[in-house]
This record gives structure tokens, sequence and C-alpha cells, in this order.
């Protein structure tokens, strides 16, 4: 079995070394996507912007044909995900955002592990996703030389995640779930539920027609 590259080793969650040429190039490709995307300072079609934020994301599907019609044209996108900038992102592939996701300003996303957003959630300003972590050891951290880690992140479908929140390695927010402004989620929250403070615990379950 031919072994491991230090992306497959990130990818499955094991420690990698994150200062390897491949994996810096990894996050300079995206850095640089960021940036492009963060230098919109105009007004620029809806296509344009969900072409670099795929860019972001690597994500190579083809867009549509552009239509005559700018309305129309826009219309063609209305299910991608909307996004503010600025907006920084670590390597982009492991960023999964369902239809209809809302991404407010200054929001990060450190996604060494797959961190997969469901559709219709909302994010407020300065979100913060968390999937990579260190060893506790410093003799083992040893900064740069050292390795690192992660966990995934998983939040359900319409969510609603408020500013400033932090989300940390390996949680999983349910469907339907409120996070309180300013909250530090350390552990998973049940579905239909409101969670606030740091660390934020569940205060109650949220009545809802949805099933």
């Amino acid at each position: 079995m031919a072994e491991l590259t230090e992306k497959g080793k990130m990818l499955r969650g094991e420690l990698f070394c994150a200062f390897t040429p491949q994996m810096v190039a990894d996050r300079a490709r995206t850095k640089y996507a960021c940036n492009r995307f963060n230098a919109v300072t105009d007004e620029v079609p809806r296509r344009r912007l969900v072409e670099l934020w795929r860019d972001i994301i690597n994500d190579k599907t083809p867009l549509p044909a552009v239509l005559d019609d700018p309305t129309a044209d826009a219309e063609l996108f209305k299910n991608e995900p909307w996004i503010e900038a600025p907006i920084k992102v670590d390597y982009g592939y492991n960023v999964k955002l369902g239809a209809g996701v809302f991404v407010n300003f200054n929001c990060v996303f450190i996604d060494t592990c797959p961190i997969t957003v469901g559709a219709r959630t909302l994010f407020g300003p300065n979100v913060n996703l968390f999937s990579g972590t260190h060893p506790l050891d410093p003799a083992i951290r040893n900064g740069t030389e050292g390795p690192e880690m992660g966990k995934p992140i998983t939040i359900g479908e319409d969510c609603w995640i408020g500013g400033n929140v932090i989300v940390l390695p390996g949680v999983t927010i349910g469907r339907g779930a409120t996070i309180g402004a300013g909250s530090v989620v350390t552990k998973d929250v049940p579905a239909f539920h409101v969670a606030a403070g740091n660390p934020a615990r569940i205060l109650r379950k949220i009545e809802t027609t949805m099933e």
C-alpha cells in the first residue's frame, strides 16, 4: 500500500505536516482566490461572484451558458450560496455549502477537515469555523515543525449561526438549530434547539411546524 501524503493524512483527520510544499501551495492557491473575491469593490454580475467563490473552493463544475437578459442570468444562480466579502478560507476544497446558504462578512473557514453546511443556513458576521487543531503536548506540537490534525464540522439545514460564533473541531449542529451571538460551540447541538454561551449550552427546544 502506498504511503499516505500529508494531504491524505489531513483528510483522514490524522496527524500531518502542514508546512510541506504541497500543503503550503494548497493554502497559497486558496489565499489568492480569496484575495480576488475580496477585491471586488464594484457591482458585478451574480455569475461573477459565483465563479469567484467556486474558485476558492476549487469547484470545477462548468457554469451554465450566459443568458442575454441579466436578470434571467442571475436567476440561474438563485440556489447558489451567497457569500459576503471579506472571507478567509484555508484550503477551500473541504468547504461544502448547501443551496441558499448565506455567509455574512468577515467569516473564517479553517477547513483542515470537511466543513459541511446544509441548505438555507444563515451565518451572521465574524463566524469562525475551526476544523483544525494541534496536539496539546508542546513537545509534539513544536511550532511549524510539528504536526497538526483536524475533525470535521457539520452544520445541518435551516440553522441560524449568530454573529461572532466560534465552532470548534468535531462539532455537529443539528438541523434547524440556532446558535446565539458570541457563542463558542464545543459540543454537538441537537436539531431544533437554541444554544448560547461560552461554552455554548442548550437553552431550549424550538417549536416548529417543520418535520
